[in-house]
This record gives structure tokens, C-alpha cells and sequence, in this order.
């Protein structure tokens, strides 16, 4: 099975990462025969974050990838932040296996992946397996080997056997959750052509968007075509916002205080790594897949805790040359609400001191909710508010 090579389009505004926009779903005449041929391979059961991984090859969110990473992609970008042909890339993808289960596996052989549920969702040409120092993966892509980091939590508590090769998925399933906005690479790009955007900006979240990240959102509204709001729907920490919930105040925000024509609102499959300042490249490159010719890089952006400084995730962008990521960080300082002008503003545009701004952190909102409170519109539209409060309240929470 090789790669489907996408040629893009005269009006695409910006390439895919690598030059291609790759294709590994297998096409409806060959699906089924795939899926004959996946009955008598081993079955391998993947976590939530391998099928969204699995997921995020398949439709060219990882372009150049076209499936699981090799020992000599892996070490050179634990190493260098980059693929061993020199193309900039910041995190691993890869799937670990036990021992055990990779004991009974042979390099060539057709292995099919399935969820935990027993759904086969696709197929591994195995090409490689190998070990792997988990301290050391820890510290270069995390910068702590504390098992407190959720990441490193993950990454310790996993199988010892990396496996790697190309992908197929067997088909592509309507979001079970939000099928309305699954808009993957080649829709967004085609949507983006519709509306004769040539520069778009993306925007990362795993928290509903508070007034801080409005206004960022809207500074760069004034200086490109349009917003791509891309929230990560796949797995994250079990004290973050739930997505349904998430995605109800994204839907009341564009409808009451967007341009709607400006905005497109889709989701984005992959899991969580909260690796900082590395996730904030990863998340770029997905967006620049995506058509995006820009990216908001906020404050401690994919950070968790205290293991990042606050804008580490803006000054690594500063160590890739000029133009090698193909994608233009906006970066913007901590936002909060100016008691003094009235308005929302930041270090840089705010004459306030210290005392005289409002600015709350998620972990502080969700901490209010968990009390019953509403956060105070300084914070959060009323409407947003609302919606968090009553999620709570269904959820059982004081």
C-alpha cells in the first residue's frame, strides 16, 4: 500500500508540511478487500490516543507521515526536532506495544488495528519494532521525568516496543459526537478556497474560549481573511472541560459576537500531549495541514502545571530558521480585562498595574465551577457562563 498524493490546487493559500497532503483511507473499491485480508492478521487493540493518531495519519493532519515513526525518525526528532531528512518536526508518533504482544509480531507482516471495542479500524504495515529509554523521551519531549506531568504519566505507563510503518484506514466514520464539524485537510482547504481566504489563522484549544482568547482571536481577525477555530476533541486530562461542552459555548460565541462569514468552527481529532513548547510547533504544523498560514501562540500554550515557562511555547519557534516551519506564529502576551479602560487588553496596550486586571487561568475557572460559581463577565461572556455552570450541575458537581 503506498501513500495517495493530493495535487493541490493553484489557490491553496500555503502547502501541506512536506510539500503533500497525504491520503491513507483506503478507497471504497479496495476497502472491502482490505477488510477480508484484515480478518486473518493479528489484531491489535489501540488506546484512545493510537485512533486518534491513527485517525490524524489517515486524513494528513501528520502530513508528511504516512504512518507510525521508525527508530531513525524518532531519534532525530527527540534529538533535533526535526525527521532524519531534515524536515522540521517536533514530537513523536508513535505506537507502543508490550514485550509481549510485540514478541509475537514479525517485521513485514499485516497487523490490523482496532478499537477497544473490536471495531477493525484500519491496517499496520509493520516495518520495524524496537525499544526505546522512556527517561530519556521523557526529558526531551516533556523537560521533566516527573510522573505527576500527565504526559509523562502516559509515556511511562505504556508498552516497552515501539512499533512502526504505514497506515491504512478502512474507512472514514462520521464523528460520532460532531459530525457536522469534522472538516478534515482537503474540506478545509477546499473551504477556505470557496470563500477566497488566502491567509488563515488557527487557533488551539482544549478550554472553552474565555474573553482573553476572543480578543487575541479578533486582533488577528484584523490582519488576515479568516478564523480557524479548531478545538482538540480527542483524549485530554479528566479535570478538562468536557468536548460537547466546549463545543456549545464555541457555537454560542460565533453565533452572538463573531463575523460568522470570517469564522469556521471545525474539530480537530487528535489527543492531548501537553508537551509545552514542543505541542506549540506540533499544533502549528497540524493547522499549516490544515491550509492555515498562520497560528495564535498564546501563553503557555499545551502547558500543564508548573513545568513550562510562561512563553516558552513563543521562543522555541525562534529556533528554526526563517521560514522553515511555513507557518507564521502570531504570538500574543497574556490577556486580561483592564479595569482602567474598560476594555480587554495586555501588558502591551493596557496602562493598568497589576491590581487593576482581571485575568483568571482555566484551572481557576474550572476550580470556581466546581464550587458553583459563575465566572464574572470580565472573564467569560454570560452566555459561556451559563453553559459551564449547567454542565457542571448535570454533572453532579456542588
Amino acid at each position: 500500500m503506498s501513500p495517495s498524493q493530493s495535487t493541490l490546487p493553484a489557490g491553496d493559500a500555503i502547502p501541506p508540511h512536506g510539500g503533500t497532503l497525504v491520503n491513507r483511507i483506503a478507497p471504497p473499491e479496495q476497502a472491502q478487500e482490505l477488510r477480508s485480508k484484515a480478518e486473518h492478521c493479528p489484531i491489535l487493540y489501540l488506546d484512545e490516543r493510537a485512533q486518534s493518531d491513527l485517525e490524524m495519519l489517515a486524513i494528513g493532519g501528520f502530513s508528511p507521515l504516512t504512518g507510525f515513526m521508525g527508530r531513525e525518525d524518532y531519534q532525530a526528532v527527540l534529538e533535533t526536532m526535526h525527521l532524519a531528512n531534515g524536515l522540521a518536526w517536533s514530537l513523536p508518533v508513535t505506537l507502543p506495544v508490550s514485550s509481549e504482544v510485540a514478541a509475537g509480531l514479525k517485521e513485514g507482516q499485516m497487523i490490523a488495528l482496532a478499537s477497544s471495542a473490536g471495531k477493525i479500524l484500519g491496517l499496520l504495515e509493520l516495518t520495524e519494532k524496537f525499544t526505546y529509554d522512556k527517561t530519556y523521551e521523557a526529558r526531551q519531549v516533556y523537560r521533566t521525568t516527573d510522573e505527576q506531568h500527565p504526559g509523562v504519566k502516559v509515556l511511562y505507563e505504556q508498552g516497552s516496543v515501539y512499533l512502526a510503518g504505514p497506515v491504512t484506514l478502512l474507512q472514514r466514520d462520521p464523528h460520532p459526537l460532531f459530525p457536522a464539524y469534522q472538516i478534515d485537510p482537503a474540506q478545509s482547504r477546499q473551504l477556505f478556497r470557496e470563500r477566497g481566504w488566502k491567509t488563515i489563522v488557527g487557533f488551539q484549544t482544549r478550554n472553552p474560549i474565555h474573553r482573553a482568547h476572543e480578543y487575541i482571536q479578533k486582533c488577528a481577525l484584523e490582519i488576515v481573511d479568516g478564523l480557524f477555530l479548531h478545538p482538540l476533541v480527542g483524549a485530554t486530562k479528566s479535570d478538562d472541560i468536557p468536548a460537547d461542552v466546549r463545543m456549545r459555548c464555541y457555537e454560542v460565541l460565533i453565533e452572538k459576537y463573531y463575523p460568522k462569514e470570517r469564522v469556521i468552527l471545525a474539530i480537530n481529532p487528535a489527543s492531548m500531549r501537553y508537551a509545552g513548547p514542543r505541542e506549540a510547533i506540533f499544533h502549528a504544523l497540524i493547522r499549516k495541514n490544515y491550509g492555515c498560514t498562520h497560528f495564535i501562540v498564546g501563553r503557555d500554550h499545551a502547558g500543564v502545571g508548573n513545568y513550562y515557562g510562561t512563553y516558552d511555547a513563543q521562543h522555541i519557534f525562534d529556533e528554526f530558521q526563517p521560514g522553515e516551519l511555513g507557518i507564521i506564529p502570531l504570538k500574543f502576551e497574556h490577556a486580561f480585562y483592564c479595569t482602567v479602560t474598560g476594555t480587554m487588553a495586555t501588558a502591551k496596550t493596557s496602562p493598568s498595574q497589576p491590581h487593576q486586571r482581571i485575568h483568571l487561568s482555566g484551572t481557576k475557572v474550572r476550580e470556581m465551577l466546581q464550587r458553583g460559581e459563575v465566572p464574572p463577565p470580565e472573564f467569560s461572556r454570560p452566555e459561556v457562563a451559563r453553559l459551564l455552570a449547567e454542565a457542571m450541575r448535570e454533572r453532579g458537581s456542588p
